[in-house]
């Protein structure tokens, strides 16, 4: 799990609530509204329906997920890898290569080595690689856009409740006892707007668009990796190309290990 995603949404909910109990007057009960968060949740998911369609929404458990439970390829062990490749290129030529990719976990590292092995024009190998990273990058971009679906719809159903808390209070001016819980109710479809949107789902979108900018970083080192072993360049050469993608302190060593 990620903590920070996981620690931060807590925090959030945490303060939130103390500052609920310690103001002088309040009560958690005045910011509980089944119909509010009926309003808010269900419009926010039936405008995602209508913009979306049903194939993405099946999506959106997956995309959500991920958000928690992210699988993020770590830049220095690939490094690592495609550094160890390149000497076993090197030394063996690079058809022994093929022993290795029963090893390999990593979809997008295994299409590029089986090129390699198959004597793929370094062009057309390149090109198939970022074809492939152009189609990752759409899957991410839809699922990072029913995020932000959320996040911008739920404060306008907000609105749309406290409207209608207004109509309907609007409509009962004759018992002036009711105007004031009647307003309290009217204004709670807001908060929950904003809170639905700024507490979770922005965040969550920013935080996908953080994952993807992450594994498009690893991906073209991998790219850049994979052609170089396939023209044959030295591994230590590739080995400090590589390494400028990482800060001083956690470059790999020509022994393969983060320095």
């Amino acid at each position: 799990m990620d903590k920070a995603t996981a620690g931060g949404l807590v925090s959030g909910i945490i303060l939130l609530l103390l500052a609920i109990f310690i103001a002088p007057g309040s009560s958690f009960s005045a910011f509980i509204d089944i119909p509010s968060a009926a309003v808010v949740v269900g419009g926010a998911i039936a405008a995602c329906f209508i913009a979306f369609p049903g194939a993405a929404m099946l999506l959106f458990p997956k995309v959500l997920k991920k958000v928690f439970f992210p699988k993020q390829p770590e830049l220095a062990p690939v490094i690592s890898q495609i550094v160890e490749f390149a000497e076993i290129a090197r030394r063996d030529g690079i058809l022994a290569l093929e022993a290795k990719t029963e090893e390999i976990e990593d979809p997008f590292i295994l299409l590029g080595v089986q090129m390699a092995v198959d004597g793929t024009d370094v062009d057309l190998m390149e090109q198939i690689l970022r074809t492939e990273m152009e189609a990752v990058a759409g899957r991410h971009k839809n699922g990072k856009s029913l995020m932000d679906t959320v996040g911008r719809y739920a404060p306008a159903f907000g609105m749309i409740g406290t409207l209608m808390g207004l109509i309907i209070m609007l409509g009962n001016m004759d018992d002036p006892e009711a105007i004031g819980p009647g307003m309290a109710v009217a204004l709670i479809t807001t908060l929950y707007g904003a809170l639905v949107s700024n507490l979770f789902f922005l965040p969550f979108a920013d935080k996908l668009a953080y994952y993807s900018k992450q594994e498009f970083q690893v991906r073209e080192v991998i790219i850049k990796g994979l052609i170089a072993i396939q023209e044959g360049d030295n591994p230590r050469v590739i080995e400090q190309k590589l390494n400028t993608f990482l800060p001083a302190d956690q470059r790999v060593s020509k022994d393969g290990q983060a320095a």
